[in-house]
């Protein structure tokens, strides 16, 4: 008996509580019940007032601190961008064109060599001829003396600044970042060097931008100390094509990919070849499986009791 009275304990303490739950929760609805309509109309009357009044602090706030946000780069339909879709080679010797001529004053590829550009962009005279523009330390010669020479295809781009610091004391304590792999380091890839080239304009209305810097809404902060290297008719294309800031913004930015992935077309024209072969061996091996298979699932086993 004992035993049955212990066992019965739990059963009673968790009926008991369930009771109390259900009577704070009745004696909660009868509070609220004996209020009067009146008295609830106007409770949900400043309910709905004060959830206004948050969204509409809310709204101002945000267009109040419209700096704190950057646009994102949109999508831009590029000639690189489709499955089996190569680089614009044109575009990529435009976009050299446009980084010798204007982006070398200030910033560096240190891992882009002059034979990196041999079937891409110029052929192998042409690369020559570009490297012997430069003229490169080198040395030490037989008496232990550094000299100069002219650039060869093995030589990588020349650095417009000798150390980061000279670099930096030329540009108002800003350090121009190597653009070998910017394309790729950077949110957006050529979407958003396409769109900070082109993107520069007067700040809004109570956005003060200070005087070294310069308003770019793509810019993370929008507050760039790069000033506006692009515009147009700012250099001439040997083929004729119209210099236009679009045009300079985008041939510098095809450039720029294909510097940070210079694999890009070799890997694309890798995977149809694996695609091919494949798909070929694919079908060998539907052929050979209905082949070999066909035996075996056209086979009818039979069972027979033996008899007595």
């Amino acid at each position: 008996m004992a035993t049955v009275a212990l066992r019965k304990v739990p059963i009673l303490l968790r009926q008991s509580r369930q009771n109390g739950l259900l009577l704070c929760q009745k004696a909660n609805m009868s509070a609220f019940s004996r209020i009067s309509t009146g008295k609830k109309a106007m409770l949900g009357t400043l309910g709905l007032l004060a959830a206004g009044g948050a969204g509409v602090v809310a709204t101002l706030h945000m267009s109040v601190n419209a700096e704190e946000y950057e646009l994102h780069a949109p999508k831009y339909p590029w000639n690189h961008k489709g499955l089996f879709s190569s680089f614009d080679h044109a575009s990529l010797r435009r976009g050299y064109q446009v980084y010798k001529d204007v982006c070398s004053a200030c910033h560096s590829m240190n891992y882009l060599a002059f034979r990196n550009l041999i079937g891409v962009t110029h052929t192998e005279d042409e690369a020559k001829a570009l490297a012997e523009e430069y003229m490169f330390k080198d040395g030490p010669d037989e008496s232990g003396e550094f000299f100069e020479r002219p650039g060869k295809l093995s030589d990588y781009f020349p650095k417009p600044y000798e150390n980061d610091e000279a670099a930096r004391a030329a540009n108002e304590g800003s350090l121009p970042p190597d653009l070998s792999y910017i394309a790729l380091a950077r949110h957006g890839n050529e979407d958003y060097l396409f769109s900070l080239l082109t993107g520069y304009c007067d700040p809004p209305a109570g956005v003060d931008v200070q005087d070294p810097l310069y308003y770019n809404p793509y810019f993370p902060g929008q507050a760039i100390g790069m000033a506006p290297a692009l515009y147009n008719e700012i250099i001439e294309y040997e083929d004729g094509t119209p210099a236009t800031l679009s045009q300079l913004a985008k041939d510098v930015s095809c450039f720029l990919r294909w510097s940070a992935e210079p694999e890009h077309d070799q890997r694309k024209r890798m995977g149809l070849k694996a695609l091919m072969i494949l798909s070929m061996i694919l079908a060998a091996s539907y052929y050979m499986k209905r082949q070999k298979w066909s035996v075996l699932k056209s086979r009818k086993i039979a069972y027979r009791a033996p008899s007595h």
